[in-house]
This record gives structure tokens, sequence and C-alpha cells, in this order.
């Protein structure tokens, strides 16, 4: 069997200054508020979060 695929010397990964690759991860807020938990939203994590100053609700933070 032929192999469509040909292999290089060169990777991805690999970078001319020898800095590895660490890709983005997104940063976990500690606790979402009650109204994000309820709902399943992506909480920010501010004082007020974005979700409940675009709805005008008071966003309130309940330790588990």
């Amino acid at each position: 069997m032929d192999s469509h695929y040909s292999q290089s010397g060169s990777s991805r990964n690999d970078d001319s200054d020898g800095e590895q690759y660490t890709p983005r991860t997104p940063r976990r807020t500690p606790m979402a508020c009650t109204f994000c938990r309820g709902r399943k939203l992506k909480c920010d994590g501010r004082p007020i979060c974005s979700n409940c100053n675009r709805r005008g609700l008071a966003c309130a933070y309940v330790p588990v």
C-alpha cells in the first residue's frame, strides 16, 4: 500500500526561537452568581456580572 501523506522534518508546534507552544485556555471564574448558575450561563465573576447588568438584576454570589 502506498501512503498518500508525506512526512517532513518540521512540525507545527516547533518555533525557530525554541519557545514551546501553549494553547490559550479561557480563564475560569471561581464562582458563578445565582442567576448565571440557575440559567447555566457563563458568569464573568465581576461584582455585578454582565448577564445581571444587562437584565437589570441584583447580582448575588452565594457559596456552594
